[in-house]
């Protein structure tokens, strides 16, 4: 019989509501049995005990916030009678013992990657133009409608919306009516054929609004976000275009990429408008070096490599009352067998690690990776507060209607994305990845901005989970959505790729679950299949400006 209530954690005083429990509803948890006194919304969480103003409020074994009014047992949590709170945390790491998954399963395992000769294999094939300025973001536009279709990779024009019907009806004097039940939209084959260079997966562009004005660090901070990029083991090479005056010169870049790789074997091309006579020429130039970098590119290709190659990116974004216990964790256990495997891992989101900081810093194997973290917590939580925010302000309107009322809440189960495995090395924003394990990576929680960093230290997949659905993918990374509920996975199934909501109907659980995800992620790196965000075209770039954005 499927459970309607869960108590996640024997520390926690509240429990969740798995469907709409009606006023009534008998509820036997420990040795405590009570009615509901009023309807207790499906995803919502409700009291144990009567709480008094002041008390503390757990779940997930972690404080989650206050109660600023009574509140009687069998009854909702909301905001109006609770506020964020969440644990002190301090620096000092301890010895940490972590209980490894079995592997069985996946021992000598391996998926079919493009092999770098620095040892780091890609899980796709790109060619990356790149323009330093967004000066130069018309001329990438040109080059992009110049190659790409003619080569058999996605365009704008493969999603556009075809309104001849509507135009056709209109001037036929057709009623409004008839005209909402035209067909309008215009589909492409499921299957790109025909391509000059099958080796390679696509030509993508890394347009953006910075390398000059506003400040010189966010230029500075953009241009290691870029250079991380070409770095990607996804990538082949690039053409960088420059205007010749901003902030992000190529002098910088090229200074950067010899920073994080100074071994780099991958052919670039540099090109500076300001030094060319006419912007013709300019694209000209480009698309003919662009062309020679392919036909080097399309030379590769997929060989076996093991497990340990995968570097994974853990997201989530469009969060509910489920993804901490479905989503989540069931991505947390396939996080744990890629490190038990060799393979390496990165949470993301520094604000939505609020509340989990000691856990979190208690599984460091170094002092120096615990007291960074530590670090980077202060530093951007004092930020954020110095801006007239906080991280208590993190929660969006629809985390909130779906029973995430406090950013601990949010937290806490965005947390479980990251297993129980140690944590290995912490880095800050645009730092590339140098260890293998599970890794923390400091960048906002803004979805985009977050998945950008990842694609940018060096991860060559991402796995998001969502609760609410999201379309977000990436330039060079495939991005597989995970849905946290049945309704959604099927209700948005044109942009969510598996489902995590077995687990709350009782069909599956969080080991199986985890299991299917590490195969299903065998698949998308071997290219056997291609993720919704892919087919759909959703190659999402933002860098961060590491202002506040939380």
């Amino acid at each position: 019989m499927q459970k309607t209530y869960l108590q996640i954690d024997k520390k926690d005083n509240l429990l969740v509501a798995l469907s709409d429990l009606p006023a009534g509803t008998p509820i036997q948890v420990n040795e405590t049995d009570f009615v509901l006194k009023e309807m207790i919304r499906q995803k919502h969480k409700f009291t144990i005990s009567d709480v008094k103003p002041g008390d503390d409020l757990y779940l997930y074994g972690v404080l989650i916030g206050k109660a600023t009014k009574a509140i009687a047992q069998g009854t909702a949590i909301t905001t109006e009678n609770v506020i964020h709170a969440s644990e002190a945390y301090r620096e000092s790491a301890v010895s940490y013992t972590w209980e490894k998954p079995g592997i069985s399963r996946f021992q000598n395992r391996t998926f079919d990657g493009y092999h770098r000769s620095d040892g780091k294999v890609g899980t796709r094939n790109y060619w990356l133009i790149i323009p330093l300025t967004f000066c130069e973001n018309r001329n990438v536009e040109v080059v992009e409608y110049a190659l790409s279709k003619k080569l058999g990779y996605l365009t704008k024009d493969d999603f556009t919306i075809d309104i001849q019907p509507l135009i056709d009806l209109y001037r036929e004097g057709a009623v409004t009516g008839k005209i909402l039940k035209a067909p309008v939209l215009k589909t492409r084959e499921d299957e790109l054929k025909n391509r000059l260079f099958p080796n390679v997966d696509g030509i993508r562009m890394l347009k953006h609004q910075g390398g000059c004005g506003g400040i010189r660090k966010d230029s500075d901070t953009l241009s290691k976000l870029l250079a991380g990029y070409v770095n990607n083991p996804n990538v082949a090479g690039a053409t960088v275009l420059s205007l010749g005056c901003q902030h992000t010169q190529v002098s910088l870049f090229k200074k950067d990429l010899e920073a994080i790789a100074p071994n780099l074997n991958k052919p670039l091309f540099y090109l500076e408008q300001q030094k060319i006579k006419s912007e013709r020429a300019l694209i000209e130039e480009a698309v003919k070096q662009t062309f020679a970098g392919l036909i080097e590119a399309d030379k590769l290709k997929r060989k076996p490599a093991p497990l340990n190659k995968l570097v994974m990116g853990l997201e989530c974004g469009g969060s509910d009352g489920f993804s901490g216990i479905s989503a989540n964790p069931a991505l947390g256990y396939a996080s744990d067998l890629l490190v038990a495997l060799g393979g390496t891992t990165v949470l993301a989101e520094f604000p939505e690690l609020n509340g989990v900081e000691q856990n979190l810093i208690d599984r460091c194997e170094t002092k120096e990776s615990a007291h960074k973290f530590y670090k980077l917590m202060q530093d951007y939580s004092k930020a954020a507060v110095a801006a007239g925010s906080g991280f208590d302000s993190n929660p969006s309107p629809g985390n909130i209607k779906d029973g995430l009322i406090t950013d601990a809440i949010k937290s806490a189960g965005a947390a479980k994305k990251a297993g129980t495995s140690p944590v290995t090395d912490v880095l800050d924003y645009t730092e590339p990845i140098a260890k293998n394990g599970l890794n923390l990576l400091c960048t906002p929680g803004n979805d985009v901005e977050s998945t950008t960093a990842l694609a940018g230290s060096g991860c060559n997949l991402i796995v998001f989970t969502t609760g609410l659905g999201t379309p977000t993918g990436n330039p060079v990374v495939p991005v597989v959505k995970l849905a946290s509920n049945t309704p959604l996975y099927e209700r948005m199934n044109d942009i969510i790729d598996l489902n995590a909501g077995t687990i709350i109907s009782g069909e599956d659980d969080i080991k199986t679950v985890g299991e299917n995800i590490l195969e299903y992620l065998i698949d998308v790196a071997s290219g056997k299949i291609e993720t919704k965000a892919e087919r759909n075209g959703q190659f999402d770039f933002i860098p961060w400006k590491r202002g506040v954005s939380l």
